[in-house]
């Protein structure tokens, strides 16, 4: 790739993360996305595209056997570069202008039911450093909804204890207060005063949660964590902190909370996002309405 296509990327990814202060993983996707084309491109300048050649490399990418998803996000990706390029004068037409994003389908979020959420709450037992973290963490992510990498990223001075609340810091660098409840609560505090300083053994560390060797918690191992405790209680189906997420959303919804408020706890931009979960609410109420009306 010649280093005039790779400083046009570099610029448009700085350009947009000051603007919409865009999360990493994002900003890496658009500028993979973008490298993807101009490879195929093969020397020909990503600002010389046509709506021709777009749609030539998007069936590329389907004979290539891409996931539509993985395609619809290449496409917003290029949408956004041509919007920009159009925007600043660098092009007189925007080639993505007349080409649509796919309908993907609407899939479910896996979920987890009350009753496996509340045995996998219970499986760290004991006050052994280990099993009080383990158990305020999980804690924490049910009560909270929030994704790994906020939970693992928390800080000392992100949790108020008095107040029962913790800030995090969401995907764009946005904040939000996000309430923990009383069990929570508990279990944290349980953690801080008594299980924390043990793991540390007289380090000094900024993280809220850390391992045992008294580093900060990494995505990976509380991947590993919450899989070792599902074991433990003999859950079948393995959950992932983002299954706890969904579980967080589809319970609240259950018991009648407002999609709003939903919505602002899981710092969704967009309450589109959040609407999957009614989805997701509406079947468990059929189930129910199933199992237990006379005419079910």
């Amino acid at each position: 790739m010649n280093p005039d296509t790779r400083q046009l990327i570099d610029g448009f990814c700085d350009l947009v993360w000051l603007e919409d202060g865009l999360a990493a993983n994002t900003m890496q996707s658009y500028r993979r996305d973008l490298m993807q084309l101009a490879t195929w491109l093969a020397g020909k300048s990503l600002l010389a595209v046509t709506q021709t050649d777009l749609e030539s490399y998007l069936h590329y990418r389907y004979a290539q056997r891409a996931s539509p998803r993985s395609t619809a996000r290449q496409l917003s990706a290029f949408k956004r570069f041509y919007r920009l390029a159009l925007r600043d004068g660098r092009i007189a037409q925007d080639p993505t202008l007349k080409i649509d994003t796919p309908k993907l389908p609407r899939t479910l979020p896996k979920s987890m039911s009350e009753a496996e959420v509340e045995a996998l709450l219970a499986a760290p037992v004991g006050e052994e450093p280990l099993a009080v973290r383990d158990r305020a963490m999980l804690e924490i992510l049910y009560a909270s909804g929030l994704r790994v990498s906020e939970l693992v990223g928390l800080h000392l001075r992100s949790v108020n204890i008095d107040m029962g609340v913790v800030q995090v810091i969401g995907k764009g660098s946005k904040e939000r207060l996000v309430p923990l409840g009383e069990v929570a609560v508990d279990a944290l505090l349980q953690y801080i005063r008594h299980a924390r300083p043990q793991l540390l053994h007289g380090r000094v560390s900024d993280a809220l949660f850390v391992t045992q060797r008294g580093e900060a918690m990494t995505r990976q191992a509380f991947w590993y964590l919450i899989k070792r405790r599902a074991r433990q209680v003999g859950l079948t189906k393995l959950p992932s902190p983002h299954v706890m997420r969904h579980a967080f959303a589809t319970h609240l919804l259950n018991h009648g909370a407002d999609l709003r408020v939903v919505q602002l706890l899981l710092g969704h931009a967009d309450i589109a996002t959040t609407q999957i979960y009614t989805h997701v609410a509406r079947e468990r109420l059929k189930q129910l309405h199933a199992r237990h009306h006379p005419r079910g």
